[in-house]
């Protein structure tokens, strides 16, 4: 198999053309009628005069007669053979190009240009090599001042509104100084020319860089317009995008919460700044609200009237904003009675306000007589004297008397109290990552 391929290559080597001698390119005018030896060995010594000169046709020999000119020889590439039809043509006298030059298969000849062309570079470096390092030099020592402004704490923590925009303006600062290292050796060296081009490809790279990792500078600038407004604080109680839960830290790229359950959300924070937030602990006073059915035959006033009076004798619902109840709904066998009351969260749990008020009113709304609704179903039949009719209400002596209502148990924020010690925990075991401050202004 192996003689078979080597056969192949060696046939195809074999018959594969040369490249063909340039006969185009023909010199164009009147051809004289006369005709001298003298003239043609001038045209052949011209020619051969301009071939020394140039690089490349040591190998081309010259013949001319009758002012024909005969090219024979090699060159190392095509192009050069071709350039000799236009060389040869420009010479006054001559009639015709016979062009019989080909490109050379010569190893020897073919790499002797590239060591030649790698000889002058190096030397060309070793000229340049004093210059280089200059230039070089320049270039480390604006770095080095630019990073040595950006690891000063002032002014940027003054300027900055938080550690996070400090960090930035201290990025900046490495950058533009990097900028300006570049420039200032480009100078030396004669080459700012080629400074548009660094920044067109460096402006290139970056819209391509960008569109693929668009969600994290989308982030990222949400993370900066964040860290500046802060709609939230620390161990604030919020809700986002439907999630709700203590404030941990705002990072980088997410905001952390710790939820009510004790399990930690990490939001992004391009959606969080897309977001409806709502901040609870921004006011101290919050709202708790419950519907209680009564019966539609009750007294609907008193049934409001004993609602409002057992919130407000709550000891741990506030006077101001003062309770309320009003009557919500109807419905076909209740009256809905919504309840409203005001705590302080900062002591009261909410979630423990709002089951003691329920359980507390209800005892009320019992105490006063007011009737709690109860399923009424009416059978209709073929017959049958009574069928269909209500039950007749239980005399009043039958009737048990109602329990009083009892103390209000202990509804302080003990639960919110020990998320809030988790948090703070968390938030000391990794100090440094976060870009929230209890200092800063607030929208």
């Amino acid at each position: 198999m192996i003689r078979i391929l080597s056969f192949a290559l060696l046939t195809l080597m074999l018959t594969t053309p040369v490249a063909p001698a340039q006969d185009n390119d023909q010199p164009t005018g009147t051809i004289s009628v006369s005709d001298s030896a003298q003239q043609d060995a001038a045209i052949a010594t011209r020619i051969r005069d301009i071939l020394a000169v140039l690089d490349g046709y040591e190998d081309v020999t010259v013949t001319v007669s009758s002012g024909i000119v005969t090219l024979r020889g090699t060159t190392l590439d095509a192009a050069a053979a071709g350039n000799l039809n236009d060389l040869a043509g420009r010479i006054e006298g001559v009639v015709a190009i016979r062009n019989q030059v080909t490109e050379t298969t010569d190893v020897s000849r073919r790499l002797n240009p590239a060591f030649d062309r790698f000889e002058r570079r190096m030397a060309d470096l070793m000229a340049w090599l004093p210059l280089l390092a200059i230039a070089f030099t320049a270039f480390l020592v604006v770095v080095f001042l630019g990073i040595l402004i950006a690891r000063m704490r002032q002014p940027w923590d003054r300027f900055a509104p938080n550690a996070f925009i400090a960090d930035i303006y201290r990025q900046v600062i490495r950058l533009a100084f990097a900028i300006a290292g570049v420039v200032v050796g480009l100078d030396i060296l004669g080459a700012t020319a080629l400074l548009s081009t660094i920044l067109g490809a460096a402006g290139i790279i970056g819209l391509a860089i960008g569109f693929a990792v668009r969600d994290t500078v989308e982030n990222f600038i949400a993370s900066i317009m964040l860290s500046i407004r802060q709609p939230f604080r620390p161990n604030d109680a919020v809700e986002i995008n439907g999630d709700e839960g203590k404030v941990v830290r705002l990072t980088s790229r997410a905001t952390i919460l710790l939820s009510w359950d004790g399990n930690h959300i990490r939001i992004p924070n391009a959606t969080v700044f897309k977001s409806r937030i709502v901040n609870f602990t921004m006011n101290a006073e919050r709202r708790f609200f419950f519907d209680i059915g009564i019966n539609p035959g009750s007294d609907m006033a008193r049934a409001t009237q004993t609602a409002k009076d057992t919130l407000a004798a709550l000891p741990f619902t506030l006077t101001a904003p003062a309770p309320d109840a009003w009557i919500e709904a109807i419905g076909d066998s209740t009256v809905t009675l919504r309840l409203a009351g005001w705590i302080d969260q900062r002591d009261t749990s909410l979630l423990a306000a709002r089951g003691e008020a329920i359980r507390l009113s209800l005892a009320a709304l019992a105490e006063a007589g007011i009737d709690m609704p109860e399923p009424t179903y009416r059978l209709i039949g073929a017959g049958g004297e009574g069928l269909g009719q209500l039950p007749a209400p239980p005399s009043a002596g039958s009737t048990p008397p109602p329990a009083q209502p009892e103390d209000a148990m202990d509804v302080q924020a003990h639960a919110e109290h020990a998320l809030e010690a988790i948090v703070e925990e968390e938030r000391r075991e990794k100090r440094g990552k976060d870009l929230l401050s209890r200092d800063a202004p607030t929208e």
